[in-house]
This record gives C-alpha cells, sequence and structure tokens, in this order.
C-alpha cells in the first residue's frame, strides 16, 4: 500500500511526542528504519480504531438506539402537537429528515458508563433536536439578523448555562416545544456526574456554534465582513484560520456531544474537558467543510453561500482540509479513549466521503487527496460506512 506522507508525518509527530513526555530522546535512524516503524505504528493505531468501531457498535445497539429512537419518537409526538402550521411542518421536517444527527451524535454516548449512558443519550438527542430546528428558523427572513437570530438560539445555549433564560417565543410560536427541548437536555446533563467539570466549556461551545450559524445565515442580507471580523478574533490565539475557525464552530453542537459523554465519566476535569473541546473543534473543521465539498454543486445552483464558498482557490481548500485531518489526528488520538475519538473522526470523514455527492466533479479529487493523506486509519469505518449506505439503498429498493 502506497504510504501517505502526511499520515507517516503525523505518526512520527506521535511518536516524538509520546517519548518527550517521557524525557526521551528519538534518535535520527536511517529512513528504512524510520518507515518500518512508521508502518507499525499506522497498523497498530488502524487496528485500535477498528477494534473501538466494534466495541462502540456493540455498546450503541444494544444500551443507545433504543433510547434513541425512544427519545425521537417522543419528540416527534410534541412537535406534532406544535399549533402554528409552519414551525409544526419545519419540526417534524427536521425530524424525519435529519434524524441521524441525532443518532450519529448518540454514538459518543458510547463513552458513558452503563449507569449514566441514558442520561448522555436523552441530553446529545434533545439537543441535537433543538439545534437543527434552530437552524432550520433562522434560514428564514429575519427583521434583525442578527438579534433575532440570537434570540431564536436562546433555548439552545441556556441548556449549557447553570442559570439558563427562559426562550423567548420571537421567530414564530413552537409552544413551548423549543423550551421543553432546552429543559430535557439541560436537566439530563446536570443529572451527570462531572456536569461541573464541562458545564463551563460546554457553554462557551454552544455560544460559538449559535454566533457561526447566525452570522452565517445573516451574511446573506448583511455581507461576510461581519462574518469575518467575529471569525478573526475567535480564531486568536487556537492555530486555526479564520474560515477553519468558522466552519469548526458551525458544527459545535458535535463538541458538546463529546463533552456530554465526558461528563458521565466521574473522573473528567475541566482541564480534560477543555482537550477535548480543542481536539472535536478539529474534527468539527473536517464536519462543515466535507458537508460543504459533497453539496458544492447543490449549493451552487441554488446561489445558497455555503462554508465552502469562503474559498476562492480549490488549492487552499484541499490543503486546508488535509492540515485539518492531520491536526485532528493528532489531537485525538492524545485524548483519553483516544482510538473511539479517532473512531469518530474516521466516521465523520467516511460518512461525507461514501455519499453519491462525493463523486461529482468538484468534490472528487478532493475526496480523494483526503483518503490519500489519512489511509488506512480510516480504512475501517470507511468499509463500515460503504456497506451501510448499500444496506440502506438495498432497503429503499434502489439499484
Amino acid at each position: 500500500m502506497r504510504r501517505s506522507p502526511g499520515y507517516v508525518a503525523v505518526i512520527a509527530d506521535g511518536n516524538r511526542r509520546w517519548a518527550s513526555r517521557r524525557g526521551l530522546a528519538i534518535a535520527a535512524e536511517p529512513v528504512g528504519e524510520f518507515n518500518d516503524r512508521a508502518r507499525r505504528a499506522d497498523r497498530w493505531l488502524t487496528v485500535r480504531v477498528g477494534a473501538a468501531l466494534m466495541v462502540a457498535n456493540g455498546r450503541y445497539w444494544s444500551t443507545v438506539a433504543p433510547i434513541v429512537r425512544r427519545e425521537l419518537r417522543r419528540w416527534r409526538a410534541r412537535a406534532d402537537a406544535i399549533e402554528d402550521p409552519a414551525v409544526r411542518a419545519l419540526a417534524l421536517a427536521k425530524l424525519d429528515g435529519e434524524r441521524f444527527n441525532a443518532e450519529a451524535g448518540a454514538m459518543l454516548a458510547t463513552l458513558a458508563p452503563r449507569a449514566y449512558r441514558r442520561h448522555a443519550v436523552e441530553a446529545i438527542v434533545a439537543l441535537q433536536v433543538l439545534f437543527d430546528l434552530l437552524d432550520g428558523m433562522t434560514e428564514r427572513p429575519l427583521q434583525d439578523p442578527l438579534g433575532d437570530g440570537e434570540r431564536l438560539f436562546a433555548p439552545f445555549t441556556g441548556a449549557l448555562s447553570q442559570h439558563p433564560p427562559r426562550a423567548s417565543s420571537s421567530g414564530g410560536d413552537s409552544g413551548g416545544y423549543l423550551q421543553e427541548l432546552s429543559d430535557a437536555a439541560g436537566g439530563a446533563l446536570a443529572r451527570l456526574p462531572a456536569y461541573g467539570s464541562v458545564i463551563g466549556v460546554a457553554a462557551a461551545s454552544a455560544q460559538r456554534a449559535t454566533q457561526a450559524q447566525v452570522r452565517m445565515h445573516a451574511a446573506q442580507r448583511l455581507g461576510t465582513d461581519q462574518l469575518q471580523s467575529w471569525a478573526h478574533e475567535q480564531a486568536h490565539g487556537t492555530g486555526l484560520q479564520w474560515r477553519e475557525l468558522l466552519a469548526g464552530a458551525a458544527s459545535s453542537v458535535l463538541s458538546v456531544h463529546a463533552l456530554i459523554a465526558a461528563a458521565a465519566a466521574a473522573d473528567t476535569t475541566p482541564a480534560r474537558a477543555a482537550q477535548i473541546e480543542h481536539a472535536y473543534l478539529s474534527i468539527c473543521v473536517l464536519l462543515t467543510l466535507l458537508d460543504g465539498v459533497v453539496d458544492y454543486e447543490r449549493d451552487a445552483c441554488s446561489g445558497e453561500l455555503g462554508y465552502v464558498a469562503l474559498y476562492d482557490d480549490p488549492a487552499l481548500l484541499a490543503q486546508t482540509l488535509g492540515q485539518a485531518g492531520r491536526r485532528a489526528v493528532t489531537q485525538a488520538r492524545e485524548l483519553s479513549d483516544g482510538a473511539h475519538h479517532l473512531m469518530m473522526l474516521a466516521g465523520v470523514i467516511a460518512y461525507y466521503t461514501s455519499t453519491e455527492d462525493a463523486r461529482g466533479q468538484f468534490a472528487r479529487p478532493l475526496v480523494a487527496q483526503l483518503h490519500r493523506d489519512l489511509a488506512p486509519l480510516i480504512a475501517p469505518t470507511l468499509a463500515f460506512m460503504r456497506v451501510w449506505r448499500m444496506a440502506r439503498r438495498a432497503r429503499s429498493g434502489r439499484t
């Protein structure tokens, strides 16, 4: 198998970091010996990620999926009772069309101790359902795109606040549905043993996700200057360029899910929570950009401003994807339960790059390069995702 220089660099950097933390030094060695060592580390890491995938799937289908299905049925029944027809239709459409977001986010709950797994799943599902609906509501024309958008997202940020404000009813009457989702997410999270260690970091991550979503939707009316200015300020000290920060922030609900799972472990500290959030910000950069890459041609036809459209040069986008992938691998492998977090990273990449749209003219070369950069790490999860998609097509009667 051809070895990607980018992936070998990640392995080598990880080995040096491991040695440095133990007061050791890795001496210079012949190229052949270095390549052999890199390949062994490469194979071992791939095996660990594959094993994490199998363990997580076993836990998911036996202990997580039943709770996810129950919670989604519960929230669908509640959404069906919303009196406002426009809000009801949007809420039901989001639950039917984007339920995979909650299902995938709940995979992180497989890290939670079994005694607290139910609370973690309930918090993740309610928060994801809430986020998806608010994302749709802020896409509609608003009189004050920034102010009204922030007020609409108050139930989301309030769920991650130790002193949550009551939600405003601006933007359409949900009949209390938004606040019920917020209360359910916040209440389930508060029952987890390390709640106090993660809540500050989770609140900051939720606030960043809110600003990215609201400002991106407002760009159609207010332009991108306000977007770029905010992202530049937020990127300071993160090592990210403003476009990367914006992309990572937009999907930071995934970071919050990871923190919810961490809150279920009593030994989670604020320092560990910050490390998790930092690593998942890098994973979220890939999530948002890959979503934009596979949807690029559709967005271009509809005239919708996407995150990928902020890159004028496809070469810069390809470089950004490669750098984001390598950075996410390095950060995720250093977390406690690193193989599980690497499996989540691989799952994000595999989900988007296994779609039919990933074979489009714009996406295909970008996807191929990312696969080369991160091979063979993503191989087990990519194979799993391809089989999953084939099974879904077979069930739906597609050829």
